[in-house]
């Protein structure tokens, strides 16, 4: 053999020796190699679905290209020639490829790491993700789970609002076997808690302005966190305004200055104040919104007695419900005002001291009363529609808001009317005349008989004392009889008058719807009183004129006590028990003219007590009259015998002298 070919032998088996070496190494690699163990590769290929790593073996192996992520502006997020970590899950499937997961080598990765981790008390960073029972899962590479217990220092109620936020967790239960892992945020939050809670005592002293969060609302304040220790900052502390609900001034999160009112190191209860750190408007009240001033708000509240009425935050003004309108009669605020509206109003009157503005909505416009006088003066005669019926009279539209009151006293003359009703009904027009006009107190008195002539006037004329007339009697009482003359003229037998002979009850010579004769003895047109007779009428019988037979008694104006004594020729002593009668009868006469007088004024003033008044003062007159009468009429009865039995006495002591 030649060295030719000697060399070319040897070539050939140097490289069947360095063949078989490669060979040899990559079976004792692929010795090293075990299923379920994390392995790296090499990218050699990317195919639309999937992507071909090379481990060393003898077979490629490919894996799902969805499990390197997501694509970025079109492009595969891995490219040839990545270096990557995988898991080898098998040596070859059916088509004798090797499966491979980069997916599970990552959880594998990941457990590694929380493992190390847990062991070094150290952090895991991860995001929230979903709400599950219990709690919420969070992705810090695997799935784990955080206890709503573990979420924050205090229970949250709304934990989806947390999803998709990242934060720091402590592990607290990690068993990689069972694939369970338990997080904890509370843990943290604890510990961040007491060191800042260690720099805030430092600076918390009465009086010192701290910077804090809104941790927590209620409806009687808020809860600041102040750094480690938390505040109540109340309601009433928030503004100088009028705060209806926290969640107006603010809301949770939101950073805030307040200023420490108490702090109590044993309980370590902190009270809070918002307003405290600007001036107190009042102070500058008085000289900012002086008596008289024309000022405008916002009504921010409503009540039954008026509205309120913020003039700048803190300081707020009450307009009255009797403030709001010179015409109308406002029953509630909201029929003239509502919440937010912006309005003009005068300032009555202020009281800093404690914090009161009274306003008048108004007192803007010119008061209509003070220019009504000029335009309706008394004794003018207007017309117009009733508004209103009341127990005591009825209510005529005058102007727009104003009103005229025609009592029911002022109705007719003559007519006994008890209820307004009987004669008118709302939206009648009818006329009226003016009587009175109280601009102070924005009353309107009307009238309606003024518009005719009082028919009392000719009543002294058509029935003189001395006038034979007929009547029907409408009441009988104790003491007399009433009897109507003329329609709504009535006149008064009095028990005295009713016969000759003594009589004690007058139902025994009249009863009501009697049709009875009788005699005029008096007239008092100012007293609207008319005194009758029975006994005088049966006197007077033939004479042939009663003119004649009253001058015969005396003048015309006779008395009821003359009118007694000469119609009954009654001696010297019978005449003085007469005058007595008749002036306890008159007494009583003028005690009920009073009490009837009292009565009309009450019923003015006392409108609502009109008929319980007028019945009680009609029973307390009539019993006033009876006893008078009976005591008079008994007193002349007994003076009467005495003196006659003296005279007889007399008479027959002088006839036994002769």
């Amino acid at each position: 053999m030649d060295k030719e070919q000697l060399k070319e032998t040897n070539e050939a088996a140097g490289g069947e020796e360095e063949s078989f070496a490669s060979m040899f190494e990559a079976s004792l690699k692929e010795n090293k190699l075990k299923v379920g163990e994390i392995v790296r590769g090499e990218v050699i290929e990317v195919r639309p679905d999937h992507v071909v790593v090379d481990i060393g073996y003898k077979s490629e192996g490919t894996i799902a290209l969805s499990e390197f992520g997501r694509k970025i502006d079109g492009k595969p997020p891995i490219q040839v020639g990545d270096k990557v970590d995988v898991l080898l899950e098998s040596w070859e499937d059916d088509n004798g490829v090797i499966v491979l997961s980069k997916e599970k080598a990552d959880k594998l990765k990941v457990w590694d790491e929380i493992s190390a981790a847990c062991d070094k008390d150290e952090l895991v960073e991860g995001t929230i993700v979903a709400r599950v029972k219990g709690g919420l899962s969070v992705d810090i590479g695997v799935k784990a789970f955080l206890p709503g217990s573990q979420v924050d220092l205090r229970p949250v109620r709304n934990l989806e609002k947390l999803i998709g936020q990242k934060f720091e967790f402590k592990v607290i239960k990690f068993n990689k076997r069972r694939g369970n892992i338990v997080l904890s945020r509370r843990v943290l939050l604890e510990k961040e808690r007491e060191a800042l809670k260690t720099e805030t005592l430092k600076k918390l002293k009465p009086g010192a302005v701290l910077a804090g969060i809104v941790k927590n609302i209620t409806e009687y304040g808020a809860f600041i966190d102040l750094g480690g220790i938390d505040g109540l900052l109340h309601i009433t502390d928030m503004s100088w305004g009028r705060v209806s609900h926290p969640s107006q001034v603010f809301g949770v999160g939101d950073e805030v200055n307040v200023m420490v009112l108490k702090f109590d190191s044993e309980s370590e209860r902190v009270s809070l104040g918002m307003k405290q750190i600007a001036e107190d408007p009042w102070t500058q009240a008085e000289e900012k919104y002086q008596v008289g001033n024309k000022v405008s708000g916002k009504v921010v509240s409503l009540t039954d007695y008026g509205a309120f009425v913020e003039l700048e935050e803190g300081i707020e003004g009450l307009i009255h419900i009797s403030e709001m309108s010179w015409t109308k009669r406002v029953k509630h605020p909201s029929k003239i005002v509502a919440v937010g509206d912006e309005v003009e109003a005068i300032v009555l009157d202020i009281d800093a001291a404690n914090k009161r503005i009274s306003l008048g909505m108004k007192q803007v416009e010119a008061n209509p009363w003070t220019v009504i006088e000029e335009r309706y003066p008394v004794g003018s005669v207007i017309r117009g529609r009733i508004r209103n019926i009341t127990d005591f009279g009825v209510f005529i539209g005058i102007e727009e808001g104003i009103d005229g009151l025609v009592h029911i006293s002022d109705i007719s003359w003559v007519q006994r009317i008890k209820h307004p009703s009987q004669l008118y009904k709302k939206g009648d027009e009818v006329e009226a005349m003016v009587l009175h006009i109280d601009p102070d107190n924005e009353r309107f008195s009307l009238g309606i008989k003024q518009l005719s002539e009082d028919p009392w006037s000719k009543i002294p004329e058509k029935y003189p004392p001395g006038t034979r007339i007929k009547g029907k009697a409408i009441k009988v009482t104790e003491f007399g009889a009433f009897v109507e003359i003329a329609e709504g003229i009535e006149g008064l037998i009095h028990i005295s008058e009713m016969s000759q002979d003594r009589i004690d009850d007058p139902h025994q010579i009249v009863n009501e719807g009697d049709e009875i004769e009788v005699m005029v003895l008096d007239v008092d047109p100012e007293e609207r009183r008319i005194a009758l007779s029975v006994k005088s009428l049966q006197l007077s019988k033939g004479e042939e004129d009663y003119q004649e037979y009253l001058a015969k008694q005396g003048d015309g104006s006779t008395s009821l006590g003359e009118a007694l004594s000469k119609g009954l020729n009654l001696p010297p002593g019978e005449e003085e028990a007469a005058a007595k009668a008749e002036a306890a009868t008159e007494e009583a006469t003028e005690e009920a003219t009073e009490e009837a007088t009292e009565e009309a004024t009450e019923e003015a003033t006392e409108e609502a007590t009109e008929e319980a008044t007028e019945e009680a003062t009609e029973e307390a007159t009539e019993e006033a009259a009876e006893e008078a009468a009976e005591e008079a009429a008994e007193e002349a009865a007994e003076e009467a015998p005495e003196e006659k039995a003296e005279e007889g006495g007399d008479e027959k002591e002088s006839e036994d002298k002769e």
